[in-house]
């Protein structure tokens, strides 16, 4: 770490071969720089050790817990998912205002009929790998998870039960007599909302904000990324990864597990 201007104190496996604490004194995000610099196919990141062990997760569902952007696919279904996945990826990018480009394509899906959410939950929602293992891991540790996305109930409050989370925030899509009407009911699942679930949880869990932990990929997340106590962007678009303290662009949502200090033989089951 000489071009960074660090001096490492110590080095130790947190599991051997694969993931490595090293201690050290200097400037953090000269030392993060030089840590991605020198090796390949490696995520860095720098926080105090006392802190690591997170409390709290408030985690993104699309593109975060799960693979795939669940408006896409439901477009998909009505044969329009180029025309929508253009405007999805231009919103997670942040070149377009958030709440305004989801009201515009969820009004481009009304008629479809309300069974094909089930079909897509079933044919095209993957978990993300490592995401069980994450948030099991840390609620079994004592701590809480928040599943919080711009996208659907209809989605979400399936994929948090299955993952482990306590409890799912989402979009509402309207339904009547079978079918999508084309409208989200309600204030949307934005970017206030992600942030404001993050401060209000770590207040009614009588946690410090360095105790959370909260991740995602989109620019709707950064305003959580910025308040938690270790902002994650996972495989994220640009202007999140550059806002974001921590980086996973190389792994699955385990590294961030061998972030706060935990060994695979301290994960919990995943299955």
């Amino acid at each position: 770490m000489v071009a960074s201007g660090a001096v490492v104190l110590a080095t130790r496996w947190v599991e051997p071969g694969k993931a490595i604490d090293v201690d050290f004194s200097g400037d953090a995000i000269a030392v993060r720089a030089a840590m991605e610099g020198a090796f390949t196919a490696t995520d860095a990141v720098i926080q105090k050790t006392a802190d690591r062990a997170r409390k709290l997760i408030v985690a993104d569902m699309d593109s975060t817990m799960i693979t795939i952007e669940c408006i896409d696919e439901l477009a998909d279904y009505a044969g329009i998912k180029p025309q929508i996945a253009e405007v999805t990826e231009r919103a997670m990018r942040g070149e377009l205002d958030f709440e305004s480009a989801l009201r515009s394509r969820v009004a481009l899906l009304k008629g479809l009929p309300e069974s094909v959410i089930a079909q897509c939950l079933a044919e095209r929602v993957v978990i993300m790998p490592g995401a069980r293992a994450l948030v099991r891991t840390i609620r079994a540790q004592g701590g809480a998870a928040v599943l919080v996305s711009g996208g659907f109930t209809r989605f979400a409050d399936p994929v948090a039960q299955d993952i482990g989370f306590d409890r799912a925030i989402a979009n509402r899509l309207g339904i009547d007599n079978g079918y999508l009407t084309g409208a989200v009911e309600g204030e949307i699942v934005g970017a206030q909302t992600k942030k404001q679930v993050l401060e209000q949880t770590v207040a009614t869990l009588g946690l410090a904000p360095r105790q959370s932990l909260a991740v995602g990929d989109g620019a709707n997340d950064i305003p959580m990324i910025e308040v938690a106590g270790l902002g994650v962007a996972y495989h994220a678009k640009p202007k999140t990864a550059a806002a974001a303290p921590a980086r996973v662009d190389h792994n699955d949502l385990t590294a961030i597990l061998y972030a706060m200090g935990y060994p695979r033989a301290a994960w919990a089951a995943a299955d």
